[in-house]
């Protein structure tokens, strides 16, 4: 299907000089998708290998160990594609009051997606519905902290901004105008409650394009946009759990995502973008389920090398190594407050997950140590490098 612009032109003032901010048009697309052959085999093997993530989610040991972790991870991850250069390491010890040291701004910034991840997650689960004065307090608490802070969180932007090019004349694109935000957003919320029998993961699909051309806010917008890709497909009940995060395929393949969003905008080619974006669902949802198999062979052959030989501390060496599957960067005051084991049987245990090379001290200290579960951690932070 031939298609033009998405949307049209308006000419308004930023950094003192004119441009031409583009308005995108309401959607769903007109003429309507055309979910051909191709790309319906797309969307089936990605609906296919995300209802295996589903499904792989309800047999784990206690999904809430993984999803800890691996929310994280997606915070990591979306964020590095804005600049930061924390990794999932300086995270996790940067929760860890006993660990400072960690790069502040770039962590408080990755921190703050993780808050943000749950604060939208509990108010779904409240019953409040996906809408914009969610989207609106979803940005508040990306922005609390940190740089951003004085960017207008949780409200949309009242001036020009551009992406991309250090003016407004050479930025590679402009969003449309303030005066036009309000009534964008209000259109992609229709869009988001329509009942049209859309398949959900086209409507995410969309709406993900949507919401990155509006560029509702002064800042966060990548973030946010990757943000609700997870909460609709949460809150349509497609996943049970929040485990398909896009950040590492999207980082990975930085230059064909934004060369596609502006791609759909310039020429109306919404099929390509959706043939990028389920594939990359697809490989997404795949290598979660991998991940989660590998996750649970890592903690059943741990355990078993924690009962062979351990003898009468196995017992207290087990319920460290529980306590590190949910906290794998951490410290023996918290293993103590979260066992009740004393300092000393707490010390005595951990030295056994050490030798047995589970365990690994990581701060070189006498005192106030912090101990990493490697295993767990190397595998998790696959993808996780910093840019």
């Amino acid at each position: 299907m031939r298609r033009c612009e998405t949307g049209r032109y308006e000419t308004t003032n930023a950094g003192g000089e004119p441009v031409r901010a583009f308005v995108p048009s309401p959607l769903p697309p007109d003429p309507p998708l055309e979910l051909e052959a191709r790309l319906q085999r797309v969307l089936e093997a990605a609906t296919l290998a995300l209802g295996r993530l589903d499904a792989v989610s309800t047999i784990l040991p206690d999904e809430t160990i993984f999803l800890y972790a691996y929310v994280r991870k997606e915070a990591v991850l979306s964020s590095q594609i804005e600049g930061t250069q924390s990794t999932l390491s300086d995270l996790l010890r940067f929760e860890l009051e006993d660990a400072p040291g960690v790069p502040y701004e770039d962590v408080i910034e990755v921190s703050n997606y993780v808050a943000a991840l749950d604060h939208g997650l509990f108010r779904l689960n409240e019953g409040f519905p996906l809408c914009n004065r969610l989207i609106r307090e979803i940005h508040e608490v990306l922005l609390s902290r940190g740089r951003g802070s004085g960017k207008a969180p949780g409200e949309f932007r009242r001036s020009q901004n551009w992406i991309g090019g250090t003016l407004p004349g050479t930025a590679h694109f402009v969003p449309p105008p303030p005066s036009a935000v309000p009534e964008c957003m209000a259109s992609l919320e229709r869009f988001l409650h329509r009942d049209d029998g859309m398949p959900h993961l086209v409507r995410a699909g969309l709406a993900h394009v949507q919401f990155e051309t509006i560029h509702p806010f002064l800042d966060g917008n990548g973030r946010v946009g990757r943000l609700l890709i997870t909460l609709m497909l949460y809150n349509a009940g497609v996943l049970h759990h929040p485990l398909l995060y896009l950040s590492l395929y999207f980082k990975q393949r930085r230059d064909e995502y934004y060369d596609l969003l502006n791609h759909v905008r310039h020429a109306g080619d919404w099929e390509h973008w959706l043939a990028f974006f389920l594939e990359g669902v697809r490989m997404t949802a795949e290598s979660a389920t991998t991940t989660s198999g590998r996750l649970i062979g890592v903690f059943a052959s741990d355990r078993a090398a924690i009962e062979q030989g351990a003898g009468r501390r196995a017992g207290s060496a087990l319920r460290v190594h529980e306590v590190m599957k949910a906290r794998p960067i951490l410290s023996l005051s918290w293993v103590c407050e979260q066992t009740g084991l004393s300092f000393p049987t707490a010390a005595s245990a951990m030295r056994i997950l050490v030798e047995r090379g589970i365990a690994r001290e990581v701060t070189g200290r006498p005192r106030n140590r912090v101990f990493a579960y490697d295993n767990y951690l190397s595998i998790l932070s696959e993808g996780t490098e910093a840019l």
